[in-house]
């Protein structure tokens, strides 16, 4: 079987290498657009499924896997941070806070389709103006939702707990990446 990641991310890379995994990266263009009455728990999920469906259809040796990643606080989904201000906004609303990731997974092949999402529970301790600005400006974390890394400097110095799995919120559940392709027949 031939594994297909659809993700420029080089986290989601570098965890699925880890894992033991060969694979070629492939490119997907997808509106991403979350819909306004999904349940924030559905969300992740829903935009890996919506990735997976917009790939072209996959040949009986090929096996696709698709994942995203979303921040909630307070009911609300915190994606991608459009500028500065955003990331900076963003952080503030998760300063001294729980909040939750979700990261879901989708592993597709030419006769089936495998959806899940993992959780974590992240607690940052307050973060003042000047770690936010120093943050945003040493890691430039437009790229990531929430605006952060857990691998980088806001991670390593601002969070005091967290319950799940890490590799959740650095964007890729691999526990479960590795159950559903070692029953795929990947291993």
């Amino acid at each position: 079987m031939k594994l297909l990641l659809a993700s420029q991310s080089p986290r989601r890379k570098e965890l699925l290498s880890s894992l033991g995994f060969e694979f070629e990266v492939v490119k997907i263009d997808c509106e991403e657009i979350i819909p306004e009455n999904i349940k924030i728990e559905e969300a992740a999920a829903y935009l890996s499924d919506l990735k997976a469906e917009a790939f072209r259809s996959l040949e009986a040796d090929e096996v696709l896997l698709t994942a995203d990643t979303v921040v909630a606080i307070d009911h609300q989904i915190l994606g991608k941070p459009k500028d500065e201000d955003d990331a900076f906004a963003m952080l503030q609303s998760l300063s001294g806070r729980t909040h939750q990731v979700y990261t879901g997974i989708t592993i597709k092949t030419a006769n089936t389709s495998f959806t899940e999402t993992d959780v974590a529970d992240v607690t940052l301790a307050e973060l003042s103006d000047e770690e936010i600005n120093y943050y945003i400006q040493k890691y430039k974390p437009f790229d990531k939702a929430g605006s952060y890394g857990v691998q980088e400097w806001l991670g390593m110095a601002k969070i005091t707990s967290l319950t799940g799995s890490y590799y959740t919120i650095m964007g890729l559940p691999t526990h479960l990446v590795y159950k559903i392709l070692k029953e795929t027949a990947l291993m």
